[in-house]
C-alpha cells in the first residue's frame, strides 16, 4: 500500500511538472514592444508597384533597412529569416518580409527584387526618394550614414541591423538584434502565428 501511495504522489508531481513546462509562458528571442499604438504605415516603391505595411495586415510582417551592396550583414540575416520560413513549413504563407532599401541611388525596385528572391520567393524589396527613406528609418529609429569603401564595393552604409516583427494586427511586437539564430527566429515566428 505504501508503494502505491509513494507511486502516485511520484506520478502527480512528475504531472504537474510536465503541465509547467508545456504551458509556461513563451519566451521571446527578440525584444518584446508594447507599443498602445500601430506601427507607423508607409508606402514605398517595389518591382510591381506600390507597396505599404498596411497591405499585410493579418500576416506577420518583418521589416529590415539594408541595402544590396552590404557586404555582411544583410545578406546574413536575410538568409536566417528565408531559412526560417522554410523550416516553419506553410505556416510562412502567414509572413512577410520587407526590405526597405537605404541605398536609393543603387538600389532600383527591380534590383531589390533580384536580391531578396535569392533568400525566398516571398520577400519583398522596397525603395523610394530620398527623403522617404530618411523619414521611414527614422520612424523605426533606424540610424544610416554613407562610408568610404573599397574602389570594388564603392561607398558603404553603416545601418542598424535590427529585424522588426509587427504582428498581425499591426502592431510592433518584436525586435529582433543581429546574430538573431535560424530557430529563434522561426521559434518565435510560430508563436506569434498562433496568437
Amino acid at each position: 500500500m505504501k508503494y502505491k501511495i509513494f507511486a502516485l504522489i511520484i506520478a502527480t508531481i512528475l504531472g504537474l511538472s510536465a503541465g509547467v513546462y508545456f504551458f509556461r509562458p513563451h519566451t521571446f528571442s527578440g525584444t518584446v514592444i508594447q507599443s498602445p499604438d500601430t506601427a507607423h504605415d508607409f508606402t514605398l516603391t517595389s518591382a510591381n508597384g506600390e507597396v505599404s505595411l498596411s497591405d499585410f495586415r493579418g500576416k506577420v510582417v518583418l521589416i529590415y533597412f539594408g541595402y544590396i551592396f552590404c557586404p555582411d550583414i544583410c545578406p546574413a540575416t536575410l538568409a536566417n529569416v528565408g531559412q526560417a520560413l522554410r523550416d516553419i513549413g506553410s505556416s510562412a504563407e502567414d509572413v512577410q518580409l520587407i526590405m526597405v532599401s537605404l541605398d536609393p541611388e543603387r538600389d532600383t525596385p527591380e534590383k531589390l527584387a533580384e536580391y531578396t528572391a535569392h533568400f525566398h520567393p516571398s520577400f519583398i524589396g522596397v525603395t523610394g526618394k530620398p527623403e522617404q527613406l530618411a523619414e521611414v528609418a527614422s520612424l523605426y529609429g533606424i540610424f544610416y550614414q554613407k562610408t568610404e569603401g573599397s574602389a570594388a564595393s564603392g561607398y558603404l552604409i553603416d545601418h542598424t541591423a535590427t529585424l522588426m516583427v509587427v504582428d498581425r494586427e499591426g502592431y510592433l511586437k518584436l525586435v529582433f538584434p543581429f546574430g538573431v539564430t535560424v530557430p529563434e527566429i522561426a521559434d518565435d515566428l510560430k508563436y506569434m502565428l498562433k496568437q
